[in-house]
């Protein structure tokens, strides 16, 4: 797994920075999510002071999923951004889940191509 860890101990005082780049690997890991591939870029800003944490993570590019009607892939656009400030006294942040979990809920319920886009062959035996 991409690994999505922050270490508390190291970070400054004040804003700290972090950017990670992840792909299709990261959600095969947590087995049948249903996206197939992704192309994502993760920024976490994280204001560290004196043993406060406050995190603010967004997440942008697209990912990859079987269209509903047709099953051919489907890409589709992610932007997703969420705040967090319970992290207690952890050590390490792992934003992993956190980031599954906000892709996941950021796609739309039905996921299909827009209308004519979908396979041609596929759409002839869906509309006998």
């Amino acid at each position: 797994m991409q690994p999505f860890e922050i270490p508390v101990k190291g970070l400054k005082n004040g804003k700290n920075v972090f950017h990670w780049h992840s792909d299709g690997s990261f959600f095969r890991e947590f087995g049948e999510s249903g996206i197939l591939d992704a192309d994502l870029e993760i920024e976490a800003e994280v204001d560290y002071e004196d043993y406060s944490v406050a995190l603010a993570c967004r997440i942008d590019g697209s990912v990859v999923v079987a269209c509903d009607r047709c099953l051919e892939d489907l890409t589709l656009p992610v932007h997703a951004a969420y705040e967090r400030d319970d992290y207690g006294d952890a050590r390490i942040l792992d934003l992993s889940q956190d980031i599954y979990d906000e892709v996941c809920v950021s796609l739309p319920l039905r996921k299909v191509h827009p209308d004519g886009e979908c396979n041609a062959e596929t759409m002839k035996y869906l509309s006998k």
